[in-house]
């Protein structure tokens, strides 16, 4: 297979799939240092709190099929161009909100954007760079986990100042690029035909691969939004509030360096057992360093959940375009997604009602660590993949 002939030469496709992974999560990952301040002026519960990380991976769950259906009819550049208006458009309307309504339904059409983005980019992928997969894959996804390094490290200590301590205007802040990229994807004009009709974007819900890589995915999830959502309850249970803007920037930054990491070694990583077996091994032991370790060895515990969980989802989010090439990948990663996020939302809720429960805080992640436990043997049980190219 080689690249098409209108696609963008190799270095402008890598930055423009970069530039658009800044947006699978940062938008999202604004909320967790904002939560205080909106949930104090909007009159928010601790659930209500807690939602605005949880809304958009619930969106993930819900809308990754019908982003498929999308990315077959108008194509992948389109889609991804699509997504971001939608995330752009969401995410400022979120500074809009009078109460808690508006708040959750702006934060839902958000999520449906990054829900179409985030299979969109794999399929854009194949498109652009179909012999360079594991490097475009590392690339876009460093541009993601530095987009949450950005939107939850950022976000109190400059943005606030810059902007007047005001929420709202941090919100519409980060939400603008996005436009700026859209424009400019809808503005080339390299070939963007539309995906093959019939069923070829819906998932094949009988297919194991699907249910293996999606339980992988939530446990990947769960570890990455879970000690994010829950991150300032378990510190301030233990005294430690001060210290919300030092964890979540140890939390997410250590997966810059994650990504950083995968730029080097993804090709010798992509599509093996054992990393995904060790990273969730020490993924699953820096989650219970965190609840039992208070201070700094607490903070480093967590950062070692961040470098992993990062680490895990390059190599995740690398295997439907190996496994299905082309013309299959939004269906693979539509399914994957749809089942992994589903867990994503589904397991932390768990925890947060057993917290609310015991009185506990650190009750939260128990279900988290007990799901990632559960789901190491299937890191095993992959098939390999149909191919993994000289990348």
């Amino acid at each position: 297979m080689t690249e098409s002939r209108t696609a963008p030469s190799l270095p402008v496709a890598l930055v423009l799939l970069w530039c658009a992974g800044l947006y699978l999560r940062l938008t999202v990952l604004v909320a967790p240092p904002l939560a205080p301040r909106m949930a104090a002026d909007l009159g928010l519960s601790q659930a209500g709190t807690g939602a605005l990380t949880t809304i958009p991976v619930l969106a993930l769950a819900l809308a990754s099929v019908a982003a498929a259906f999308v990315i077959a009819r108008l194509g992948p550049r389109r889609a991804v161009a699509l997504a971001l208006l939608v995330i752009a458009l969401g995410s400022a309307a979120r500074s809009l909100a009078p109460g808690a309504l508006t708040l959750f339904t702006a934060t839902a059409v958000m999520g449906l954007g990054v829900a179409t983005l985030q299979p969109g980019l794999p399929t854009l992928l194949t498109r652009w760079c179909p012999e360079r997969i594991a490097l475009g894959t590392a690339v876009y996804m460093n541009g993601m986990l530095l987009g949450e390094i950005a939107g939850a490290g950022l976000t109190l200590p400059v943005l606030m100042p810059l902007l007047g301590d005001d929420w709202r205007l941090v919100l519409v802040a980060w939400s603008a690029p996005a436009v700026l990229l859209a424009a400019g994807l809808l503005l080339r004009r390299d070939d963007d035909h539309p995906g093959p009709s019939g069923g070829a974007w819906m998932p094949r819900w009988r297919d194991p691969l699907v249910w293996r890589l999606g339980a992988l995915l939530g446990a990947t999830a769960c570890l990455f939004f879970g000690t994010n959502a829950y991150l300032g309850s378990v510190l301030g249970g233990r005294g430690e509030t001060d210290w919300l803007a030092t964890g979540l920037i140890m939390l997410n930054g250590s997966q810059v360096a994650s990504s950083l990491l995968m730029l080097r070694v993804a090709r010798h990583w992509v599509g093996r057992p054992q990393p995904l077996l060790w990273l969730s091994v020490f993924g699953g032991i820096g989650l219970a360093g965190f609840l039992v370790l208070p201070g700094w060895a607490g903070l480093s515990a967590a950062a070692l959940v961040g470098f992993c969980s990062g680490v895990l989802l390059i190599l995740l989010v690398a295997l439907p375009p190996l496994y299905a090439g082309n013309d299959g990948t939004a269906a693979l990663s539509a399914g994957m997604f749809t089942v992994g996020y589903s867990i994503a939302f589904l397991v932390p809720l768990l925890g947060g009602a057993l917290a609310d429960a015991l009185g506990r805080p650190t009750a939260a992640l128990w279900p988290i660590l007990a799901y990632v436990a559960a789901t190491l043997a299937l890191t095993l049980r992959l098939p390999a993949p149909v191919a993994i190219r000289d990348y």
